[in-house]
């Protein structure tokens, strides 16, 4: 139950969705003609809708208003002659007359039942045919003061009368509310004349219709006419019916006029531009658009058949220049195929000679380390024999340097990743490299953050960078300046780890230069040049930094100003990625060098590419 409920909850808010996705699917996700025929036919719908609606309403008012307004005063006419011929038993006057084939009419329309009328008198002492309602004593007492204020005008006489009748504004007839629902109640006022008076005030008439003290322009009596509607009302019913049937059959006629017009002179070009397309993207190159309707269309088509012809010859041109272009790539896979080769030669070398030279490099130290602890040298044998290891040492961190490059360049480097503290093994490698700071005055201090949980990271190569990047700046850094190492876990659980100096700086111009392989800032003091080697080294000790920051997963960053000092920052992953062995990219830029001959465009016979009529164009 409580599914239920929850299902029909939810439904009023989907039903505005679906029906905004309904209408969008039928009109918006539709072929043109479907599109065109919902669109007219709804606008002329509603069109000829409201232009029926309003022709209907406006018959309605002016039978209402005009129609049955003239039935009720031509019947009051009707009914005056009728009386007046009753009582004297003569013809009509002439004035009172109407033409012989209405009247008729009328009286007999008066006679079938289908209308009745009587009188209402204005107050008199007998209390004859007074008024009923409200209704009718109110248009009672408007007007007999109309009659006041008609006999006050100056020169009122019989015309005025007439005149009066004659002027819309005066407005002597009224609608009264009807008694049924098929019924038109009429009333109008009759006011004396000078010929009425002289009837109606003398002893001729008897009863009612004697009125002694009747003056000319007073209120005799009004007439109430009632008709039965019931006919008007029908054929109301029947011209409503006759204009609904005309509205659907108009529309229905112009929807399939719109169908054929849109079908033959719209849809149709476009259908056959839709089948040219069709058949060139299918391979058929040869197919143009043919049209001759001598509008928009036809250009249209022209148009399409020029695009077509100048995307096969962009095609041609592009098979050209995409046969070149594979020479060209074929000729470079080449060359970096014998580059590829001529470096893994070159690492081999490198590896090999310093792999040969540590050894005897190594009796260089030891027989030297021998001769200076003798007790038969004098003290200029004895500082001969420490300039022979210290040049050994230098050569020695030179090669140890050279192959690890190498191995890194060759992808043999391993990463060995164990769980320690940090902050002991930068504070082990601070505390070694303290005593080349403290020979040229250097304040070397570490900042590490307190609470650092344990890092799993190859502890050897993380002391490597450091050990590199203090070196560096124990170099750089002249006599009486700062070093500061800091270490910290970032918002995103990186290791950073900084080196800041007072050095000499690094200027923008040097500073992606300067992790580059046997190079070393040109402008590292001013004037300086980096052929001149104005500091000692291999200019391998940041280029390797870079390759194990890489190799464990970060990078290193630098931050220097010209005479200011540097700022090198390493950001390492707080767990090192496994598997064991984690080859650099270098390497793995190497590869690809060597796959492309075998991969892509370089392995079709004719070293061109296979390509679509129309859409490889």
């Amino acid at each position: 139950m409580q599914r239920d409920a929850s299902t029909s909850s939810f439904t009023p808010f989907c039903a505005p969705a679906m029906s905004y996705r309904s209408f969008k699917r039928a009109l918006g996700e539709t072929n043109i003609e479907r599109k065109c025929r919902l669109l007219f036919g709804t606008c002329l719908l509603v069109l000829i809708s409201s232009s029926f609606w309003w022709y209907g309403t406006a018959t309605d008012k002016i039978v209402y208003d005009y129609l049955n307004r003239f039935v009720g005063k031509a019947l009051v006419n009707s009914a005056m002659l009728e009386a007046h011929a009753k009582v004297f038993h003569t013809s009509i006057s002439p004035e009172l007359a109407i033409d012989e084939k209405t009247n008729e009419a009328l009286v007999a329309l008066f006679r079938s039942g289908e209308f009745s009328w009587d009188t209402i008198y204005p107050e008199n002492p007998a209390g004859l045919r007074q008024p009923r309602d409200s209704f009718e004593q109110q248009i009672m007492a408007d007007w007999t003061q109309f009659a006041e204020r008609m006999r006050s005008t100056q020169g009122f006489n019989d015309d005025a009368i007439e005149e009066a009748f004659q002027d819309p504004e005066n407005q002597l007839w009224r609608e009264g509310p009807s008694p049924g629902q098929n019924s038109y109640v009429y009333y109008q006022p009759v006011y004396a004349k000078e010929k009425c008076v002289e009837c109606h005030a003398s002893n001729l008439l008897s009863g009612d219709l004697y009125l002694p003290e009747l003056k000319p322009g007073d209120l005799m009596t009004v007439f109430r006419v009632a008709m039965d509607t019931k006919d008007t009302e029908y054929t109301q019913a029947k011209n409503r019916s006759l204009l609904l049937a005309l509205g659907v059959l108009t529309v229905f006629v112009a929807m399939f006029a719109m169908w054929f017009i849109v079908r033959y002179v719209i849809v149709k070009p476009l259908v056959h531009l839709r089948d040219v397309s069709d058949a060139v993207r299918r391979g058929d190159v040869e197919q143009r658009a043919v049209i001759h309707t001598g509008d928009e269309f036809e250009e249209l088509g022209a148009a399409f058949n020029r695009m077509l012809r100048q995307l096969l010859r962009q095609q041609d041109e592009l098979r050209s220049v995409n046969g070149e272009l594979d020479d060209k790539i074929d000729e470079l896979a080449q060359v970096n195929m014998r580059l590829f080769e001529m470096n893994q030669v070159k690492s081999d070398f490198l590896a090999t000679v310093s792999h040969e030279l540590r050894t005897p490099l190594n009796s260089i130290l030891g027989f030297s380390d021998l001769l200076a602890k003798g007790k038969s040298l004098d003290e200029k044998q004895r500082r001969y024999a420490g300039n022979i290891e210290r040049s050994g040492r230098q050569l020695l961190d030179m090669i140890n340097d050279i192959l690890d490059l190498a191995k890194i360049e060759s992808g043999r480097m391993e990463v060995r990743a164990t769980e320690f503290d940090i902050g002991a093994a930068v504070l082990m490698q601070t505390d070694l490299a303290r005593p080349l700071s403290e020979k040229k005055h250097i304040e070397l201090d570490c900042e590490i953050a307190p609470g650092l949980p344990p890092i799993r990271q190859d502890r050897g190569k993380i002391e490597q960078i450091l050990n590199n990047l203090l070196s560096n700046a124990i170099k750089f850094t002249p006599d009486g300046g700062r070093i500061h190492v800091s270490v910290r876990r970032d918002r995103r659980g990186d290791l950073r780890m900084s080196v800041a100096d007072t050095g000499v700086g690094i200027s923008d111009s040097e500073q992606v230069a300067v992790f580059e392989k046997f190079r070393q800032g040109s402008n590292v003091l001013a004037g300086g040049n980096a052929m001149t080697r104005e500091y000692s080294g291999s200019g391998l000790g940041l280029s390797i930094v870079r390759e194990l920051c890489r190799l464990l997963g970060g990078d290193v960053t630098l931050e220097s100003e010209l005479g200011k000092g540097s700022e090198f920052t390493v950001i390492l992953p707080w767990t090192v990625a496994e598997p064991n062995r984690i080859e650099s990219p270098l390497a793995e830029e190497l590869r690809q060098l060597a796959k492309a001959r075998s991969d892509g465009p370089l392995a079709t016979p004719n070293g061109a590419h296979k390509m679509d009529s129309v859409d490889g164009a």
